[in-house]
């Protein structure tokens, strides 16, 4: 008779396969960033100015996951980077760095429901804003309440249409630059119109950072599900390697393509309005009349993708949170599937924030959401960029073999130092234009910069009542067992 596998009450289900992890880690990546920012990001900065953004924000993404991958091979753990950096940096910073980044996961859960609304009064103008945000959160709730392999297959088919959407405009968009489709062959025009293709000089690129950046928010999650995959050590390497070629074929390619297309001094490119997508005003100039609405079907599973992941990690790293008794107790616990229900019913309250559409207007809210999550995204950035550049220092101060890491990011230390500058540019100057004014914005600082203080002051709380210190590289715990 075989013997049933037995389910221990208190760890995570390793269910996640690779190809669920790249999926994973691509389906938080491909959303509204994508479909819906780009067109204001060239607007504003030109079709060049645009593409620097996206590039060199690109480009640190690909320093910080090779260095989340090195940590996550080796010690594959659910809290993630809020154990490294607690193992690797100091407590209170791993405790901030935990909170900070459910925080973020959780508005980022509200935001997409905010935004939701925004697609579903495309087919019907005139429904009320609370009934599609509630529906959508029910189906959030209900893919994450199921197993983790559940979860997983959903985000996989999630992800597919994304992408299967963005090589299908790229192929389009290949065309109509050709001649081969829609008319006449573009070429570069549209990258010498005006004032193209940089346009409001560095000021106004470094403004389009923080779009970029958010953008590219989601990628981490592959820290996130080590601690539920088969097989971390050759599952995360392999998912991180092709980490850089998508960045560079869904965000690099794509914008150039609609640089090329489309003059970037088009106002509807500033629009967040579905049916003037850039991608839609592409389809549309190939000749595809059905574009808005195929394009709509599409972010809309975007938005229910982006969501979803969002929930599965801030959900894990609460649970991750309350497991170390650094939250509520009742949220560390697992049904007998492996799901930790309590942390995921305490995220999804916070989703219901988007219901304040009723009350304030469907695009104002999402504009609230989406610029409170976007600092604590980079918080988070800065975070792995400094545990991975402990680890490494550590490890190697212990006297151990770099050759025997299971996955060893490159460029190192160049990588996490040139991902931690970046960020911490990006963080501190990406609403600059609230105090360049005649008077100071006082309404738009605070909502962009809201995450910074809540952070340090959990920081500075946790330090004072612990008097936690900078751990010694010394006296680095590097042992694979998750004890944190």
């Amino acid at each position: 008779m075989e013997k049933k596998a037995t389910h221990n009450p208190s760890q995570l289900q390793r269910g996640l396969k690779t190809r669920h992890l790249t999926m994973i880690s691509l389906g938080g990546t491909i959303g509204t960033g994508l479909f819906l920012a780009s067109g204001g990001a060239i607007h504003n900065a030109g079709p060049g100015g645009a593409l620097l953004a996206y590039a060199v924000i690109g480009l640190m993404v690909y320093f910080l996951m090779t260095g989340l991958a090195e940590m996550a091979a080796y010690m594959p753990v659910s809290g993630s980077f809020r154990v490294y950096a607690t193992k690797f940096v100091d407590p209170s910073f791993g405790f901030a760095l935990g909170w900070n980044y459910w925080y973020n996961w959780a508005i980022t859960v509200a935001a997409e429901l905010a935004a939701v609304v925004l697609i579903m009064k495309f087919w019907f103008p005139d429904s009320p804003s609370l009934l599609w945000s509630a529906i959508c959160l029910v189906i959030m709730f209900g893919i994450n309440y199921m197993s983790v392999k559940g979860f997983g297959e959903t985000e996989y088919w999630f992800s597919l249409i994304k992408v299967v959407t963005v090589i299908v405009f790229l192929i389009t968009g290949v065309l109509m630059i050709l001649g081969i489709m829609g008319g006449e062959a573009i070429g570069f025009k549209n990258f010498t119109v005006d004032d193209a293709p940089f346009n409001g000089g560095f000021m106004t690129i470094l403004g389009i950072f923080m779009a970029a950046g958010f953008s590219f928010q989601g990628t981490e999650l592959l820290g996130v599900a080590a601690g539920e995959s088969e097989n971390p050590r050759q599952s995360i390497p392999k998912a991180i390697r092709s980490v850089f070629w998508r960045i560079l074929l869904f965000y690099i390619l794509a914008i150039f393509v609609i640089g090329l297309i489309i003059p970037y001094n088009t106002e509807s490119l500033l629009s967040s309005d579905i049916a003037v997508s850039p991608f839609t005003l592409v389809f549309e100039k190939a000749g595809l009349a059905f574009a808005a609405s195929v394009m709509n079907a599409v972010i809309l599973s975007a938005i229910l993708s982006a969501g979803n992941s969002g929930m599965y990690a801030s959900t894990r790293m609460l649970w991750d949170l309350a497991r170390e008794g650094k939250a509520p107790k009742f949220l560390g616990k697992l049904d007998k599937r492996g799901v930790p229900v309590n942390a995921l019913i305490a995220t999804s309250l916070v989703g219901t924030l988007a219901f304040l559409t009723t009350f304030f207007g469907d695009g104002q809210v999402y504009v609230w959401l989406l610029n409170a999550s976007g600092m604590s995204g980079f918080i988070a950035w800065i975070g792995i960029a400094v545990s991975h550049y402990r680890f490494r220092k550590a490890y190697v101060a212990q006297g151990r073999d770099l050759n025997d890491l299971p996955y060893r990011a490159k460029w190192f230390p160049l990588g996490p130092i040139l991902a931690f500058v970046i960020c911490l540019i990006v963080t501190l100057g990406q609403n600059y234009g609230a105090f360049t004014g005649e008077s100071i914005d006082w309404k738009g600082a605070l909502v962009s910069y809201i995450g910074l203080p809540l952070f340090l002051i959990i920081w500075f709380i946790f330090k004072v009542k612990y008097k936690t210190k900078l751990v010694p590289l010394t006296e680095v715990d590097l042992e694979k067992q998750d004890k944190f």
